[in-house]
């Protein structure tokens, strides 16, 4: 059985300004493209691999929040991403945390107000 999510959006309200946090702290290109009268950021896919796509989302019925669901990010190291998080307009909400044999999480708000995890073996 493949992992139940398969794509998730996160509401932003400034489109370059969420794609350059993200691109920071994750070291990722996001790929800009227009869809339903939306603005999107999607993040890298491998369609074959393990995990989701995703993409960020400015359109009018989406609302950055810090309730509700909460994505993780994998992570090499959750102390680094926390701090360039910090260096470009986002918050710690938790520092690393040792969740036992499942690895480590850590929390942070994204520039946008979106509560994030970050999640890492080590």
């Amino acid at each position: 059985m493949d992992n139940p999510v398969n794509w998730f959006e996160i509401a932003v309200a400034d489109l370059d300004r969420a794609s350059a946090f993200y691109e920071a702290i994750l070291g990722l290109p996001l790929d800009h493209h227009s869809m339903g009268g939306a603005d999107m950021a999607w993040f890298p896919m491998n369609p074959t691999g393990a995990g989701s796509a995703g993409a960020l989302v400015k359109h009018d019925t989406y609302e950055p929040s810090d309730k509700g669901t909460v994505i993780y990010f994998s992570v090499d190291d959750i102390e680094a991403t926390l701090a360039r998080a910090q260096e470009h307009g986002g918050h710690v909400l938790m520092p690393k945390e040792s969740i036992g044999e499942f690895g480590f999480v850590g929390m942070l708000t994204d520039s946008e107000g979106n509560r994030i995890g970050l999640h890492s073996r080590a």
